[in-house]
């Protein structure tokens, strides 16, 4: 289980939205992207990305994930006043408006899969972009989460909402997302309420658990797990990740930390070809 929007990167074709316009507009703040802010993540980005890991002594890997994200910071908005309050519920999938206090409207929405989970906690509306179409649909709004391009957002795919099946990212069916996009304000607070997604340190010894088993079924799919997915940190899953850890030229202590874990749900992305957000 990883706490991360998705991972930007290149792609054919081109990764394109706003969370690459984020990106490209933080680079360009901060002097290592001189391209335009077209959203587009090309080579000019990706060159832009790399000297930016390398100068913040970041894994130089042209990605976009939450480190780097975290490094590339946010603009910061202040809070909107209390007028509206939107409260999302990630286990009901339920996104409520109230306006002065009173509930003015809900919707059903779609929120992050277990593996990707919709970051719990008080986060402000930050950016509003509208009609930025893919799978972003009629509006977006980015969220002040630190680590990623979390954002609330329209969509391509009506069938999905209502489910627990983003990158972490709040979904919303594009006649309702505009509504909202055309009522809150920058600074808006959004409450996300559910449960407490949490990561841990797993080494050999470890507690035997689904997060054991989510490490094992990506280290299958990439190629360096053969054994079964069992949920236990043994010597063939400590063997997996010291092999992985070497390709990726981590320090290969065998130990899936937030350096590790990052690396490979970003391949494993990468390899499942996952652009979704």
């Amino acid at each position: 289980m990883v706490i991360a929007s998705r991972f930007l990167r290149m792609t054919t074709p081109a990764m394109r939205g706003p969370d690459v316009m984020a990106a490209q507009r933080r680079l360009i703040v901060l002097g290592f992207y001189q391209g335009n802010s077209d959203g587009v993540y090309g080579p000019q980005t990706v060159q832009g990305v790399i000297a930016f890991q390398t100068a913040n002594h970041l894994l130089a890997d042209g990605i976009v994930g939450p480190h780097t994200w975290t490094a590339l910071g946010i603009g910061q908005v202040q809070w909107g006043g209390g007028q509206y309050h939107i409260v999302i519920d990630t286990n009901q999938n339920v996104l409520a408006l109230y306006t002065n206090n009173v509930l003015s409207g809900t919707y059903l929405v779609a929120t992050g899969k277990p593996a990707t989970p919709t970051p719990i906690g008080d986060w402000l509306i930050i950016e509003k972009q509208p009609n930025p179409g893919g799978p972003f649909g009629a509006a977006w709004m980015r969220l002040s989460v630190p680590n990623g391009g979390y954002a609330i957002h329209g969509n391509d795919d009506a069938s999905s909402i209502g489910q627990s099946i983003t990158h972490g990212c709040v979904r919303m069916a594009n006649t309702d997302v505009t509504a909202l996009y055309n009522t809150v304000p920058l600074g808006t607070l959004v409450t996300i309420m559910g449960q407490l997604a949490t990561t841990r340190l797993l080494d050999i010894g470890a507690t035997p658990g689904s997060d054991i088993a989510e490490v094992q079924q990506m280290l299958q799919a990439l190629g360096y797990y053969s054994s079964s997915i069992d949920g236990v940190y043994g010597p063939s899953t400590q063997a997996a990740v010291q092999a992985f850890q070497q390709a990726q030229q981590l320090s290969p202590d065998g130990v899936v930390g937030p350096q590790t874990i990052v690396a490979i749900q970003s391949r494993y992305d990468i390899a499942l070809g996952d652009v979704q957000p």
